[in-house]
C-alpha cells in the first residue's frame, strides 16, 4: 500500500500519543493507496492488547464503504515490543484482504511495519511512502 508521509505521520503520532496503552485504527484507501486515517479508541486500555469497540469499527467501515473506499489497513501499536504479529494478533486477523499495520514503541524511534495475515500465516508486506 502507497502512503503520503501526513498520514503515515499520523499514525505514528497517534501511537505516541496512546503510550503507554496500545492505540489503534483503521485506514481507507483507494486502488493500492491510503487515504484516509481513523483514530479507534482502545476499548482494552492496555500496553499488551488493543479491541476496537465493535460500535465504533461498524461505524468507521460504514464511513469507508459510503465514500466508496475500501478497508486497506488495520493498525495498533507494540509499545514494548517489536512491530511483528503476536499469536493474539494473528488469532484476531478477521481481514485476509486487509494489511496489518503495526507501530513499534519499543527502540529509540518508531518503526513502522506491515504484513498480510491469512489462515494464520503472517507475510511481510510493502508500506510505500509517496509525497
Amino acid at each position: 500500500m502507497r502512503i503520503a508521509q501526513s498520514l503515515y505521520d499520523e499514525i505514528v503520532a497517534h501511537a505516541v500519543d496512546d503510550a503507554p496503552n496500545e492505540c489503534c485504527g483503521m485506514i481507507a484507501a483507494r486502488d493500492g493507496e491510503a487515504v484516509t486515517v481513523y483514530r479507534a479508541r482502545n476499548a482494552a486500555a492496555s500496553p499488551l492488547r488493543y479491541e476496537i469497540d465493535g460500535a465504533e469499527q461498524y461505524r468507521i467501515q460504514m464511513e469507508i464503504e459510503d465514500q466508496g473506499l475500501e478497508l486497506g489497513a488495520i493498525y495498533h501499536s507494540h509499545t514494548r515490543s517489536e512491530p511483528y504479529p503476536s499469536q493474539t494478533d494473528i488469532n484476531l486477523a478477521f481481514y485476509p484482504e486487509t494489511l496489518y499495520v503495526i507501530v513499534g514503541l519499543a527502540g529509540e524511534a518508531p518503526d513502522v511495519r506491515a504484513y498480510t495475515i491469512r489462515d494464520g500465516h503472517v507475510a511481510s508486506a510493502d508500506l510505500v511512502l509517496s509525497g
